[in-house]
């Protein structure tokens, strides 16, 4: 068997650490070096030493890894991604994708990008973490994806990622700013967006706070009042609210998504609000921050998303369905207030609005008074 020194891509000196691997052990080196033949024995001890040596010189904290090719920037975090920020075309929005527990469990749903045996296939709009809306000007941002008609295409509104201002990772935080246009099937610009992502890890808790500012171009704006917004996540199979009906949902347009039974037998989560509202029952009411909580990979997790005081509509309707949507959605009153309230949110050029978000995505139990301590550390921050 014939072995050369790059036959493993690892980031590190692989001739220097067979070099001290071979010093340690009192045996010769240079079979390796100049590709001769080797027992099979002390082959597969030097492998196993290069990898233990990689994984232990491996970078801690976080780390940014820009890949303009495949459209992504990953997060990484003690050498395993976290997740990725992706502007992928297929998407018609930048979202991150896929998103994981610190110790490396999945809580995002795959399709359709990277579907995973099980899972459903409604809504294919619906990937990882987004922000966006079912009605600006009357184009629907949020329910656009490469399954909508070629002739329905005029209805619909895309957001078009630009660049990727910074990134920068050391330790337990990181940063990435990027620039976006949301704009109309022409490719008219109505809004430009600058979104600040701050990462962190603390403990068993991987925190996203996403501020997105939003700076109308077109003459006027109206975010009309609609149920589908604004801030999003679309989590696995496991952490849906167990449910033995079938179920439809129906846009801005009239469209008609059908959401099949299946199988709950591994189906474990639950909603939880501010104020002690479980379920089902979360939806449509407002509070300060929301969670679902289930156990996915055998381990308790859960999704935390807090709000903030300076977002408009504070604090937030939310816009969790038990079949994995779970949504922040400030904008949606008169729908959710059955016609009691109603915002309709304006801008002119020029005008400006921003939205700021806390996702955290815990491994373990979790209470009251955890979810109560992260919204006091990040409400206290100034927008």
């Amino acid at each position: 068997m014939l072995v050369t020194a790059d036959c493993i891509s690892t980031g590190i000196d692989i001739r220097a650490v067979v070099r001290l691997f071979f010093a340690l052990t009192n045996q010769s080196y240079s079979v390796l070096i100049d590709k001769k033949q080797i027992h099979m024995r002390k082959l597969m001890i030097a492998v196993s030493f290069i990898m233990l040596a990689h994984g232990t010189f491996a970078q801690k904290g976080f780390s940014l890894k820009e890949d303009p090719s495949r459209k992504k920037v990953d997060i990484v975090y003690d050498g395993k991604v976290l997740t990725s920020y992706c502007y992928f075309d297929s998407t018609e929005k930048p979202v991150l994708f896929p998103v994981k527990t610190v110790s490396g469990i999945t809580v995002t749903r795959g399709y359709p990008v990277a579907p995973r045996e099980g899972e459903r296939t409604d809504h294919p709009h619906h990937l990882g973490i987004w922000l966006n809306y079912e009605s600006v000007n009357g184009l629907d941002f949020w329910n656009n994806s490469t399954a909508i008609a070629r002739e329905k295409l005029d209805h619909y509104g895309s957001i078009r990622h630009q660049k990727v201002v910074s990134a920068s990772g050391k330790g337990d935080k990181a940063a990435l700013q990027t620039t976006s246009n949301w704009v109309d099937h022409s490719g008219n610009i109505l809004l430009n967006e600058v979104t600040d992502f701050h990462f962190g890890v603390s403990g068993k808790d991987f925190i996203i706070d996403r501020t997105s500012t939003l700076s109308a171009v077109a003459p006027e704006l109206e975010f009309k009042d609609v149920k589908d917004g604004m801030l999003a996540i679309r989590v696995s199979r496991a952490l849906e609210m167990p449910s033995k009906e079938a179920g439809s949902f129906v846009d801005a347009h009239g469209e008609v998504t059908k959401v099949p039974a299946m199988d709950n037998s591994k189906v474990t989560g639950l909603y939880v609000n501010r104020e002690g509202v479980q379920g089902d029952s979360v939806w449509g009411k407002r509070s300060e921050w929301a969670y679902l909580k289930g156990k996915e990979g055998g381990k308790d997790v859960a999704i935390i998303i807090i709000d903030h005081p300076s977002n408009p509509g504070y604090p937030t309707y939310w816009h969790a369905r038990g079949y994995g949507l779970f949504a922040a959605n400030p904008l949606g009153q008169k729908v959710f207030s059955k016609g009691k309230e109603e915002l309709d949110l304006k801008l002119t050029k020029g005008e400006k609005v921003s939205f700021s978000y806390r996702i955290v995505i815990h491994e373990g139990a979790v209470s009251a008074k955890d979810v109560d301590a992260l919204m006091k550390s990040f409400t206290q921050v100034k927008k």
